[in-house]
């Protein structure tokens, strides 16, 4: 087994006196990058070519395998499952009455007119995907500990906010696995825009009956 260029401390990261995963110059003479995995060379090639040692001991997040899987279903269900509270958006259509108060019969508008059915749906089901999104965070973590990818975007971060725990983790992973781990990113900027789009469209909806509705 032909094992990468001694250097002062060979055994950092890695099990025995082995050197840490990595890209290596290739010790077949290409002048390209192959992937050592902590044991063996593997048969993964870089595209590129060497143009300086490459540094097994770089103070960078540790790389995984290009053979290692970056997405998982976890990652996919927390990307697009707030997909379900938007079509029950879609079908909220706001319907606004008025009510009578006041000695003086005074009709105003009734605020409880537009909480119809697919506008409760909505609500409970985005807080149901909130907790859910949290248990299957905290399993995509779990999952890319496993998969080697050291210091994974914490779970937790998804209380504060679904996006930013996907935006986080793809960043980390990407690191991990240059070229890889950004998809469920745009995924997740997609929803953002149908969100923005689809309120937007309400709101205007709302605005519109509130000024074409006469208050006596």
């Amino acid at each position: 087994m032909t094992v990468p260029p001694s250097t002062p401390n060979p055994g950092y990261g890695a099990p025995g006196n082995l050197p840490a995963p990595g890209w290596y110059a290739d010790p077949a003479g290409s002048g390209s990058l192959r992937w050592w995995d902590g044991t063996a060379w593997t048969g993964h090639l870089s595209a590129g070519q060497l143009s300086a040692p490459a540094n097994p001991y770089r103070t960078g997040r540790p790389q995984i395998s290009p053979s290692t899987p970056v997405y998982n279903p976890f990652i996919w269900l927390i990307a697009t499952l707030p997909i379900i509270p938007l079509i029950s958006l879609a079908f909220w259509t706001p319907v606004l009455r008025t009510r009578t108060t006041g000695l003086r019969r005074v009709q105003t508008m009734d605020p409880a007119s537009i909480l119809t059915l697919p506008y409760l749906l909505a609500l409970g089901t985005g807080l149901v995907i909130y907790a859910v999104s949290a248990v299957l965070a905290y399993f995509d973590w779990q999952k890319l500990r496993r998969d080697g990818v050291v210091r994974p975007f914490h779970w937790a971060w998804v209380f504060l906010s679904r996006e930013l725990y996907v935006i986080g983790r793809s960043v980390v992973v990407h690191e991990a696995a240059p070229r890889r781990g950004l998809a469920p990113v745009w995924v997740t900027l997609g929803m953002i825009v149908l969100t923005a789009a689809l309120i937007g469209i309400k709101v205007s909806t709302l605005i519109t009956a509130v000024a074409g509705h006469t208050i006596i």
